[in-house]
């Protein structure tokens, strides 16, 4: 790494711009409709059960979408959140959920969903919801296919400072890269090494506890 290189401070997530108002809007509307679950760490949901799709409802904890293809990760969002909106008219699950820690959600099926939303003409929130989810998606994605090793471990890391503390505190900085990238584990591991021997992260036991003003370049 080229130390010479001028330090940047940016911030690559766009969590800051979720339309908390509108999500909590359709949650409070639509909950009532819905089965409460606890769910323990780790606990995956299928989008679709017995050919019905599924809407989910997150009140509490942190949730991850997973591709049944490949297991790859494809966004990661806390409470409050919607899961199922955006993915109804798949006919195959290519998509499931797996929670980060111990979650509460409700559920409901997309069809009683929709219903509800037409009724209580809450499509405008919807709109919001589902700009700011293909906005998350689409910057995941791009920023995994199209930047260099260096610049998709950065991203990845500010990603991983923005999840809750309890995910932070129990999810290896290497085994959440991996989850989400193309990435080998020794491509991880050495860019991981000279960023912390830069000081330009703070680890402790293989967590991410800090990061300070990473490098713009490799």
């Amino acid at each position: 790494m080229n130390n010479k290189k001028r330090a940047t401070s940016i911030s690559y997530s766009i969590r800051h711009k979720k339309p908390l108002a509108d999500i909590n809007q359709l949650i409070s509307i639509l909950t009532p409709f819905a089965n409460k679950l606890t769910l323990a760490d780790k606990q995956s949901l299928n989008f679709r059960v017995d050919g019905q799709h599924k809407c989910f409802l997150l009140h509490h904890g942190n949730i991850t979408l997973y591709r049944h293809a490949d297991g790859i990760a494809l966004n990661s969002e806390s409470a409050p959140y919607i899961f199922g909106l955006s993915t109804q008219m798949l006919e195959h699950d290519y998509f499931y959920i797996r929670t980060n820690e111990t979650s509460e959600i409700s559920v409901l099926s997309i069809d009683d969903a929709n219903r509800i939303i037409d009724r209580s003409n809450l499509w405008k929130g919807v709109a919001a919801l589902l700009i700011y989810s293909a906005t998350r998606m689409f910057d995941h994605c791009t920023k995994i296919s199209a930047l260099s090793s260096y610049e998709i471990i950065c991203y990845q890391l500010y990603e991983l400072m923005d999840e809750t503390e309890e995910v932070r505190n129990n999810v290896s900085i290497v085994s959440y890269i991996l989850s989400r990238t193309f990435l080998s584990r020794s491509s991880i591991m050495k860019i991981l090494a000279q960023l912390k021997t830069g000081n330009y992260i703070e680890t402790e036991k293989g967590l991410l506890r800090a990061i300070n003003n990473i490098p713009s370049k490799y």
